[in-house]
């Protein structure tokens, strides 16, 4: 007798469930204590993951086989590198200035 393939959709629902509770005992792990946005950001989307089996509903916002949308994906390892001590992942830039400034002609003032 063979064993079924495993199921993807709860293979993702189960590592979705284990990347909250991680994040959220990595954070309180360290000491870092979270926004009462992110609190309520991990709370709410494992409740949905638990009920649903997906934490978002519109097909077009996240993989098909995935729990987490790529949003939610993006903003739970935000959580996490913050738990970490880590710098935000992405720094404001400086618009569209040019990298390399290019010095002044000398004005001819005689």
């Amino acid at each position: 007798m063979r064993a079924k393939p495993p199921d993807p959709k709860l293979q993702a629902k189960k590592a979705a469930l284990n990347a909250l509770k991680r994040a959220r005992r990595a954070a309180e792990k360290s000491g870092v204590e979270l926004s009462e946005w992110e609190g309520e950001f991990l709370t709410s989307v494992a409740q949905r993951v638990e009920t649903y089996g997906r934490a978002f509903a519109d097909p077009e916002k996240g993989a098909r086989g995935q729990a987490l949308s790529g949003n939610q994906t993006l903003k739970l390892k935000e959580i996490v590198r913050k738990a970490k001590g880590e710098r935000k992942p992405m720094s404001r830039g400086k618009g569209f200035q040019r990298r390399g400034a290019r010095p002044e002609p000398p004005s001819d003032d005689d």
